[in-house]
């Protein structure tokens, strides 16, 4: 997620380990964020995708696609899990579901 970096103004990185990864400003807008940026993985069930935690202190999650960066806001993202009672989502439904998402073109 290195590449990610370069959308982001005013870096900062944790000074521990931590549940996010970066924060910053993303260009053209004014608000400072933390995101987790951790890399989609094979999880248990043979899929790719990312474990989350509703303890998380990050503000957005930071999805890598092929030729563009998903971010997509944790609070909001939690609150449809817990409306849902969901235990997985897919990025394609939160995309449609969710109102605060950005998707940067790499």
């Amino acid at each position: 997620m290195k590449q990610f970096n370069e959308y982001l103004e005013n870096l900062k990185y944790p000074s521990k380990k931590d549940t996010w990864n970066i924060s910053g400003i993303i260009k053209g807008q004014n608000a400072f964020y933390k995101f987790d940026t951790r890399p989609i993985q094979k999880i248990k069930d043979g899929e790719i995708g990312k474990y989350g935690s509703f303890n998380t202190k990050a503000d957005k999650i930071v999805f890598e696609a092929k030729k563009q960066w998903i971010i997509v806001d944790v609070e909001e993202l939690h609150k449809y899990i817990k409306e849902n009672k969901l235990k997985k989502v897919y990025l394609q439904d939160l995309l449609s579901n969710l109102e605060w998402n950005i998707i940067l073109p790499k």
